[in-house]
């Protein structure tokens, strides 16, 4: 018997991004390059590139998902599985690659802002070792002194 729908699950660690039904045809990319997975397809695992992931249901328009890489599986058929790190869904390309540009650009944000802080957190922790040094050194200059006399 062979499938005449798939159903489509997109996750992420954290939450469960797309999880539609009724999919007929799926594009993705791995290194070989893009292709193709529609009802029926046999059991496949592919290690996607970093790129657009588009779906279409049996009626309506087609759906975009920019992933950061992933895994995606085909299972019996009827049943598409991408797990990735980070995922963005819309249904207009356009405006999904603005929203992706937007993601990179707060997330490179967010990640100098955090070497910033942990560069001043680096810095405090040297000057208190070099407190706690100078401070050990000054008291056993002064046993010292204490000693001789």
């Amino acid at each position: 018997m062979t499938a005449t729908a798939m159903k489509l699950q997109i996750s992420t660690p954290l939450e469960i991004v797309v999880d539609a039904a009724n999919v007929a045809s799926l594009r993705a990319a791995d290194a070989s390059g893009d292709f193709g997975v529609m009802p029926g397809h046999v059991d496949l695992l592919a290690v996607l590139e970093t790129s657009v992931v588009r779906w279409r249901a049996q009626t309506g328009p087609w759906q975009f998902c920019a992933l950061r890489g992933g895994v995606l599986a085909v299972e019996n058929g009827d049943t598409i599985r991408i797990a990735c790190r980070t995922a963005i869904t819309g249904d207009d390309l356009s405006r999904l690659e603005r929203e992706v540009r937007e993601y990179r650009e707060a997330e490179t944000d967010a990640a100098r802002h955090a070497r910033v802080a942990q560069t001043r957190l680096h810095a405090q922790a040297i000057r208190q070792i070099m407190r706690h040094i100078a401070d050990g050194t000054a008291s056993e200059a002064a046993e010292l002194e204490g000693l001789m006399q």
